[in-house]
């Protein structure tokens, strides 16, 4: 059933009015009077509709049932990458969206092989969050993921640090395996720490542990930037049986 997000004010409203990019994709998907699709309001709540009226510009909804999302971890999973070259945050966004990602926060880092300026930045969030929204509508999320920026490594850490946990993957730990982290307890939230195409420069990686990181191997594999988060992420999910 295709499923759409809005705003919905109260959990007592009975019919709704869909517009804007929702409307333009519901004439994409060619639906009609009388199909049904999933309205959910981004706060893990889905409302199954069926469409009352289609006219210019806008849609008219009449709710049929509504019902907690089934989509949802019941952990709280924020995901920091570095920045990195070329479409690979598109992919790994997109990617970590449907494996039940929470947050996703770009941060320089002294060895990215580039690093946007402010207002490269604010375009390409604008782009990466349209693509948090695509792939949350795909896979059944019942929120929308955020996608932001850290205006530095130290504020990235600073804002990793809220999780429960905090886990500076390194591909230079020698004695701490991610397993080995993730079997240390149970978390509500937890923040994965990826660096970039060149890796994390040991400054940082003691810079990271000294702010509460806790530094893991993700095996002895060397994992590209693109790679690393999605195996990460993975894991954890598996870990805490949301996978």
């Amino acid at each position: 059933m295709p499923r759409f997000f809005a705003d919905v004010s109260s959990p007592d409203m009975e019919s709704f009015i869909l517009s804007g990019d929702a409307f333009n994709h519901i004439k994409v998907l060619r639906l009609r009077v009388g199909d049904e699709l999933i309205l959910c309001d981004g706060r893990k709540t889905d409302y199954v509709c069926v469409i009352e009226e289609i006219s210019s510009g806008s849609c008219h909804l009449k709710k049929l049932s509504s019902a907690p999302s089934v989509g949802e971890p019941d952990l709280q999973a924020n995901l920091f990458l570095a920045f990195s070259k070329g479409d690979k945050m598109e992919f790994v966004i997109q990617k970590a969206v449907e494996l039940g990602v929470h947050s996703v926060t770009a941060f320089p880092s002294r060895r990215c092989v580039s690093v946007p300026d402010a207002k490269s930045v604010e375009k390409k969030l604008v782009r990466w969050n349209k693509i948090a929204l695509e792939a949350a509508m795909q896979c059944g999320r019942g929120i929308v993921p955020e996608v932001k920026a850290a205006a530095n490594y130290a504020q990235a850490l600073k804002l990793a640090g809220e999780s429960e946990l905090s886990v500076f993957l390194y591909e230079d730990e020698r004695d701490n395996g991610y397993k080995n982290v993730l079997s240390g307890g149970k978390y509500n939230s937890v923040s994965l720490i990826i660096g970039p195409e060149g890796g994390f420069d040991p400054d940082e990686a003691k810079q990271a542990v000294d702010s509460g990181c806790v530094s893991a191997s993700l095996g002895p594999r060397i994992l590209r930037c693109e790679t690393a988060p999605i195996c990460a992420l993975s894991a954890l999910m598996f870990h805490t049986d949301n996978l």
